[in-house]
């Protein structure tokens, strides 16, 4: 449920009213709105007594949620969240639409500066690179690791982008949280649950992409784990979803993000290049994404993909970066954004 305080409630009214909330075993999140102040409660409500909390100084009405997944829905926050990313604070989730691009798996140090400084010149907002990849094959390239890491924050430090990274297991959260700006999950470890609560512990903000099979409620229930962990830096990405279908790498389903926007306020971004595994597909869906409402796009380019360590087939070249960024940022005026 969620306590909706009225305008002009004090900090000490509001206070009262958490202490009123874990009087009755509940845990607080404490939501400050444009407006008003919301106090949204998780836990077992059977044995609450809800009009001892109406009748507390300042609450205007107490509303119970009905989506499962509370902390993430628009029941509890209607206004959209931003999440600010990167040395220059970006907000994702704004009037601008946030592109960011970069290897699929960082290579070398040449390289990853190279892409950065693409990215930077395109108009990009951020740099992705796997410095962790996990592979299907045993035998596929792995990543540079903690090397790769470093490369990236040097690239940070170059461009100012913000940096977004996957990171794979709990062990290598600390690392990665402090060279990198953005924590990515990975679509494998969407149901890692382990991991979703040990990001909730950081103080970064969290990209979490969508399972491979994952329902929208599944997806949202996920980011419901992170939030519930104590960070409500979450956003969304849509990275398809396995089909039946074999002439893409994966289904990209972009009803999904006018769908997200309706149900949670927080960022939804979209992969195209996994979302369909072939690099003459991906500015089509980029500007498609862009259409639907998308608050950010996340690519892959590489300078040289037919011979990248990995997903070289659905990475686009700088030359298709820079031919694309002025088409979405016309794209995204008509329907009053910017890129």
């Amino acid at each position: 449920m969620i306590i909706v305080m009225k305008p002009g409630a004090s900090e000490d009214q509001v206070q009262h009213v958490v202490d009123l909330v874990r009087d009755f075993g509940l845990k607080e999140h404490v939501i400050h709105g444009t407006d008003r102040t919301v106090v949204a409660c998780i836990g077992d409500k059977r044995h609450v007594d809800k009009s001892a909390i109406e009748n507390a100084s300042m609450v205007e009405r107490v509303v119970p949620v009905l989506a499962p997944y509370k902390m993430a829905s628009r029941e509890v926050r209607g206004e959209r969240t931003q999440i600010r990313v990167g040395p220059r604070q970006f907000p994702l989730g704004g009037r601008q639409v946030g592109i960011i691009a970069g290897p699929c798996s960082i290579e070398s140090r040449e390289q990853i500066l190279l892409l950065a400084d693409v990215a930077q010149k395109a108009g990009c907002i951020g740099l992705r690179g796997g410095a962790f990849k996990p592979r299907t094959s045993p035998y596929a390239f792995q990543g540079l690791r903690e090397e790769g890491l470093k490369l990236l924050a040097e690239a940070r430090a170059r461009t100012g982008l913000a940096v977004f990274t996957e990171v794979m297991s709990i062990e290598q959260i600390p690392l990665v949280s402090e060279l990198c700006d953005v924590l990515q999950i990975g679509a494998r470890n969407m149901h890692n649950y382990a991991l979703l609560e040990a990001v909730g512990k950081a103080d970064k903000p969290v990209l979490l992409k969508r399972g491979l099979s994952a329902t929208l409620e599944e997806f949202l229930l996920a980011a419901e784990y992170i939030i519930n962990a104590g960070n409500e830096q979450v956003i969304l990405c849509e990275r398809g979803i396995r089909t039946f279908e074999d002439y893409v790498r994966n289904t990209l389903p972009l009803a999904v993000v006018p769908e997200l926007n309706d149900k949670t306020h927080l960022p939804v971004v979209v992969d195209p290049s996994h979302g369909t595994g072939h690099a003459h597909l991906v500015p089509a869906m980029c500007r498609a994404a862009v259409a639907a409402g998308a608050d950010g796009i996340i690519l892959e380019c590489h300078n040289d993909p037919e011979h990248a360590s990995s997903d070289g087939a659905q990475s686009i070249t700088p030359a298709t970066l820079y031919e694309l960024m002025p088409v979405l940022k016309r794209i995204a005026q008509a329907i009053d954004r910017d890129v």
